[in-house]
């Protein structure tokens, strides 16, 4: 039965050992992996692959990683900073593109990818369909919101340009706006296509928006000639549209022709079908601005001609209703003279009164009535002489009598008590006068000449 049997199964090893007939010994993990690495390199040196982006990451080291898939499968891919830098669009989920580049493993997941040189757009439509992914999702963040745009300013002082300066743009701008209001133009220069056009473009709108002082610009044109919505596609990228949105100074959006449309156009405060129109936008014509002034100039004449006449009617029409200056000064003029007439009567009346008075007191001045007054006086001032002779204290020390007074006030003494409690004392004669002091009932005296008393007569009071 066992030679019947087709083989026989050999037990269980425990430990491996090379085996006769064996074509190929044992290779490890990575001897087997760096194998596939080269055979996939060489077999897939340069491919391109058609696929919608998956999973799309870009590391903090700038390198790319995504995947590519289509209904049926899928591929991780990879690009390197250096590749990465030089795309044309900003790589996001769902857009279909054609990347080129070559096959190799990954040994560390032990999967294979593609490790990119250059990813595109695949196709027109595909580019379409993410313009209008990127259109509604910074829609819906408001950068394209009609009660954002402002108005343009009527005559700016400084326009500031944003675009190519060799091409026939500059021209057309500068030239237009030449002819309709010479206007003060700061170009900043950029690249309005390729790789690197939209940061430039970006770069110089945050540029003027920071500008300060007399330099900064009234308003930006952002401008680039017609083309393919390919040559057009920098307009587009997220970095213009959100400088354009945040532009401190109001903005024309003047790129491509008029059947072109980008996101510029949304985000800007004003679109421009061309360059041209946009020049146009931007100032007034000069000349048309002349003709008004000279319209309203003429105009401000008439109406000032017209209002001098009919003020000059209503003065005259005034001045025929008003009152001449007799009929005015007609009752002041009588009233003037009415009181200069009392005024001379009343004059008249008092001056009779007063030589009234005068003559009735004049008659009761008469020398003889003087003199008998006179008299009468010096009688009574004589009777009241003798009266004060007779009153007069010292006139009894001429009969031999004396005042004693005291020193400090000159006041009479009528009493030895009083005379010793004021100490010093005077003693007055009719010849003069003595000082003495009172000390325990002794005196001490110190003559002093005194003026002595005169008796004054009438003619001392005249």
């Amino acid at each position: 039965m066992a030679e019947n049997a087709p083989f026989e199964e050999e037990p269980g090893r425990l430990l491996a050992e090379e085996r006769r007939g064996d074509n190929a010994n044992a290779l490890s993990v990575s001897e087997i992996s760096a194998r596939l690495k080269r055979h996939v390199e060489s077999g897939f040196s340069h491919v391109r692959i058609r696929g919608e982006i998956s999973g799309f990451k870009r590391a903090a080291s700038g390198h790319l990683y995504l995947s590519l898939k289509d209904a049926d499968a899928r591929i991780d891919g990879v690009m390197w900073k250096g590749n990465a830098a030089r795309l044309a669009f900003v790589p996001s989920d769902g857009v279909e593109v054609i990347a080129t580049g070559k096959l190799t493993t990954y040994p560390g997941r032990s999967n294979y990818q593609i490790v990119m040189d250059s990813m595109e757009i695949a196709g027109e439509g595909a580019l379409l369909a993410l313009l209008e992914k990127l259109k509604a999702r910074l829609a819906a963040e408001g950068l394209f919101a009609a009660e954002k745009k402002r108005r343009l300013p009527y005559m700016p002082r400084t326009i500031g340009v944003v675009t190519s300066p060799t091409g026939a743009v500059i021209r057309d701008i500068l030239h237009r706006l030449e002819d309709r209001c010479p206007t003060r133009v700061i170009v900043w220069p950029v690249l309005v296509q390729g790789n690197g056009s939209a940061a430039q473009v970006a770069a110089a709108v945050n540029g003027f928006s920071a500008m300060q002082g007399p330099d900064r610009p009234d308003l930006v044109i952002v401008a680039r000639g017609g083309g393919s919505i390919e040559d057009l596609w920098g307009f587009n990228e997220e970095v213009v549209v959100r400088a354009v949105a945040a532009c401190s100074i109001p903005v024309i959006s003047a790129v491509g022709h008029e059947t072109d449309t980008t996101l510029c156009d949304f985000a800007a405060d004003m679109r421009a079908p061309t360059p041209t129109a946009a020049a146009e936008m931007a100032v007034p014509v000069k000349a048309e601005l002349q003709a008004g002034l000279s319209v309203l100039g003429a105009r401000s004449l008439r109406a000032l001609s017209r209002y001098r006449e009919r003020a000059g009617e209503r003065l005259a029409f005034l001045a025929h209703r008003m009152p001449t200056p007799d009929s005015l000064l007609g009752p002041q003029r009588q009233r003037v003279d009415d009181m200069g007439d009392r005024a001379r009567r009343a004059l008249g009346r008092v001056a009779a009164d007063a030589r009234g008075d005068l003559a009735s007191v004049s008659g009761r001045l008469r020398p003889a009535m003087l003199s008998r007054k006179l008299d009468h006086a010096r009688q009574r001032l004589d009777q009241l002489w003798r009266v004060a002779v007779t009153l007069n204290p010292d006139a009894v020390l001429q009969r031999g009598y004396a005042r004693v007074e005291r020193r400090s006030d000159g006041a009479t003494l009528s009493s030895a008590a009083k005379a010793r409690k004021a100490g010093a004392l005077t003693v007055r004669f009719a010849d003069g006068a003595v000082d003495v002091v009172t000390d325990g009932g002794k005196v001490e005296a110190k003559s002093k000449p005194v003026k002595p008393p005169v008796t004054p007569g009438q003619a001392e009071l005249f």
